[in-house]
């Protein structure tokens, strides 16, 4: 009886020894799990940002840098990605042909092919006009063979009797006074379009002064030997038509204009119809 006492209450004992074990484990894991649970507060690094207006202005910082810099950098040219944008055609009248085709002297070296259709459309400055009409014109020859100098800026291009002035042989040259400066476009110059014609060392240049000393720029010049003294010139020789030659000045500001030939293809005389300059005032 004795023995059977002692057991019941060792096995007591043992129960509630395991009762204390199961606490001690409870509380060990308790006590894990309230270390091991993240934090959800965020990190001084990230403050929250609960305003929309504060959202709306991060969402506009988040623009790639190249955008941002191209809208709010002031020494991006637009104009540049739009050349044409304050360009306007010119409107050059043509006297009548009076030959078809422009046949080809194989005795002239650097000659242009013949384009065998319109010529395109010039573009300038808006309130771009023909600054040379009624200009005073004057000339290397004095005495010319036929016409009057006046007759180069007289409107008139018609290929016909009374309309050109003929100077003398070899090398010669007409200066025409615009009477102020001026931004020039563009100088459309008709020599003598009767026949398929092509001159000889046409040198275009400007200048501030009469003397061409001041600011003298040369616009084109087809002297590949340098035979006129004017220097050697890249540009082509080209056969004479009723389109004239046209000549793309870029703009340049002068007040005179000077146009150099030394004879033709058909003999040694220099011949002018009409030079048309188109330009703006420089205010």
């Amino acid at each position: 009886m004795c023995e059977i006492v002692e057991f019941w209450g060792y096995k007591k004992m043992m129960k509630k020894n395991t009762c204390l074990f199961v606490k001690a484990i409870a509380c060990f894991l308790l006590v894990f799990c309230l270390f091991s649970v993240p934090s959800c507060k965020k990190s001084p690094s990230e403050p929250p940002n609960e305003n929309p207006a504060n959202q709306a202005a991060d969402a506009t910082t988040a623009q790639p840098p190249e955008q941002s810099n191209i809208e709010q950098s002031p020494d991006v040219n637009t104009t540049a990605k739009t050349p044409n944008a304050d360009l306007v055609s010119i409107d050059i009248k043509l006297p009548k042909p009076v030959f078809i085709g422009t046949p080809q002297d194989t005795r002239v070296p650097n000659l242009e092919k013949p384009r065998n259709e319109p010529r395109p459309p010039f573009l300038a400055p808006e309130g771009t006009t023909n600054i040379a009409f009624g200009k005073p014109v004057t000339s290397s020859d004095q005495e010319p063979i036929i016409g009057e100098l006046i007759y180069i800026t007289d409107g008139d291009k018609e290929a016909a009797d009374g309309c050109y002035v003929e100077l003398g042989p070899l090398k010669q040259h007409v200066t025409i006074d615009l009477g102020g400066t001026y931004y020039i476009y563009a100088i459309v110059m008709w020599h003598h379009h009767m026949q398929a014609q092509v001159y000889f060392d046409v040198v275009v240049q400007v200048a501030d002064d009469a003397d061409f000393i001041t600011n003298v720029q040369t616009v084109f010049n087809n002297d590949i030997d340098n035979s006129a003294g004017l220097g050697i010139g890249k540009d082509m020789h080209y056969t004479e038509t009723n389109e004239g030659k046209l000549i793309d000045a870029k703009g340049v500001k002068a007040r005179y204009i000077r146009l150099h030939s030394n004879g033709n293809t058909s003999d040694d005389l220099n011949r002018y119809t009409e030079v048309e300059v188109y330009g703006k005032p420089v205010e």
